[in-house]
């Protein structure tokens, strides 16, 4: 019981990580160029990349704890959003 709990844990932190940037950037503005909107694009991706990468890490540094798997999707999502978003050129 308890394993499914942590994965059920662990998926809803995905979950809100990958889908809070999407829900946030869903308003669509004619006024974006195509390349913006693959930038939109690669920061969202860096976001789920980081999430699942922090998690997983987190899981093993945090001796399998819950705590230490929410923290690190979290920290994974902000950090895989911010590099992603750095890489992209706004032009």
């Amino acid at each position: 019981m308890s394993k499914i709990l942590k994965t059920a844990g662990l998926l809803a932190a995905v979950a809100t990580v990958t889908l809070a940037p999407s829900l946030a950037s869903a308003r669509h503005y004619h006024h974006y160029s195509h390349y913006s909107r693959n930038c939109r694009g690669s920061a969202n991706t860096g976001t789920v990349v980081g999430a699942v990468g922090g998690g997983l890490l987190g899981n093993a540094v945090g001796h399998h704890s819950l705590g230490g798997t929410l923290i690190g999707a979290g920290v994974g999502g902000v950090a895989g959003h911010q590099i992603a978003k750095a890489h992209c050129k706004h032009g």
